[in-house]
């Protein structure tokens, strides 16, 4: 498996991604159909523009992705420190393979090693997706909340969100 940094000529490849985990229940906060090239060209850019996205290739054809990992600051002063709206997104063949917890130790590393001005990376998992949350938890993120009936699921349930935040140990934090 290839883990590298994402580019602009990875669009299409992105979309088919992100369309094919949008169809599984533990997938991402997205239906199919708002798996739009717009919406994968505003990822790509804020990412690339202003934050950090990795993606894994296909270990028999490099043309297609299995995994991606982004997200990006706010692009405020008082929130500069932080990455956020971060997404890990696995194709559903290549689950339970490790790559999702490859993709983030890789993703964080990268963070500490060459972003000193990123103190912290939050991202939000749904209350039922606790593999996520576990695998979220192992690397150093901690559950910062929780956001009530937030997701309204596909049989109308309503499920809550929580929030996680991980610290960069490189990162000073000037405390008053």
């Amino acid at each position: 498996m290839h883990y590298r940094t994402a580019t602009e000529e990875d669009a299409p490849r992105l979309l088919r991604l992100y369309k094919a985990v949008s169809r599984v229940r533990d997938g991402i906060a997205r239906l199919e159909h708002e798996v739009t090239e717009e919406y994968i060209h505003e990822i790509l850019h804020n990412s690339l523009s202003r934050g950090l996205m990795v993606v894994a290739e296909h270990p028999d054809d490099p043309n297609e992705l299995v995994a991606d990992m982004h997200g990006y600051t706010m692009g405020l002063e008082i929130f500069k420190h932080l990455i956020t709206d971060v997404t890990v997104c696995v194709h559903p063949d290549f689950q339970g393979r490790k790559i999702g917890r490859t993709i983030l130790t890789i993703y964080l590393d990268e963070i500490v090693r060459n972003r000193p001005e990123i103190g912290k990376v939050e991202l939000i998992a749904r209350e039922g997706n606790l593999r996520a949350i576990h695998l979220y938890q192992s690397v150093g993120f901690r559950i910062e909340g929780r956001l009530e009936m937030r997701i309204r699921m596909a049989d109308g349930t309503y499920e809550a969100d929580i929030p996680m935040g991980w610290q960069n140990p490189s990162f000073e934090f000037d405390m008053p």
